[in-house]
């Protein structure tokens, strides 16, 4: 066919009103906002039924999107777990480390530095809490292992040491642990967000006692509780 033929053609679609056929490949220019919108569908459904119950058809409904656009962009389920550790979990986690770098060994400004990044991460992505729970702490949670392996590799064990070092020198409680000090500020953090609404429900809109908890009057509580203690101050 000559240019001037294959010119003709081109000019008669455009004029007849039909879409032009894509060449089949990589998604259009809109492709990365489709699959992070696909992602959070994911989320959504991993977060509240557990990863394992959640199927692609599940997913695809939750997006309001057929089966087949969210194999196109994702392939299987495993690989769409593993966009959600790669491109959502750890960039989330990779910032409660990065406080905690910048921080130095003062075992202190080390406790809020943590306290404040979960609070942020966890403004950020709302979901997180309730994914740590199901696919973490629950027995054959399907991001256990990668907990250990990928999301925070040998940082409760840093921290544990720091907080050590700091008890030697006589700056955190003789009586403390220092491997459980961690657990605790896991439980005063992750464990009131994953749990809220029960919470909530239970004590804060049953009892009148103060002001609405937001995250503001959560940071200071959590923050208090940790530097001083329950002792008046």
């Amino acid at each position: 066919m000559t240019t001037n033929a294959r010119r003709t053609i081109s000019g008669k679609a455009a004029r007849s009103g039909k879409p032009s056929r894509r060449a089949p490949g990589r998604p259009s220019a809109d492709g990365a906002d489709r699959r992070a919108e696909l992602l959070d569908a994911a989320i959504s459904c991993f977060a509240r039924d557990g990863i394992a119950a959640t199927s692609l058809r599940a997913v695809a409904r939750q997006a309001g999107v057929t089966p087949a656009m969210v194999h196109y962009y994702f392939g299987d389920k495993a690989q769409l777990q593993q966009a959600l550790v790669a491109e959502r979990v750890l960039p989330a986690t990779q910032q409660i480390g990065a406080r905690l770098a910048a921080v130095g060994d003062d075992a202190g400004a080390a406790i809020a530095a943590f306290v404040h990044a979960i609070d942020e991460v966890v403004a950020r992505h709302p979901w997180l809490p309730a994914l740590w729970v199901r696919e973490v702490l629950c027995e054959g949670g399907a991001l256990r292992e990668v907990l250990f392996g990928q999301l925070l590799p040998g940082l409760p064990e840093a921290m544990a040491r720091r907080f050590a070092a700091a008890q030697r020198l006589g700056r955190i409680g003789a009586d403390l642990d220092p491997r459980l000090l961690v657990v605790s500020l896991v439980g005063l953090t992750l464990f009131p967000a994953a749990s809220a609404p029960i919470w909530k429900r239970a004590l804060v809109d049953g009892i009148d006692t103060g002001p609405p908890v937001d995250r503001a009057r959560m940071l200071r509580h959590t923050l208090s509780l940790l530097a001083h203690g329950i002792g008046a101050q």
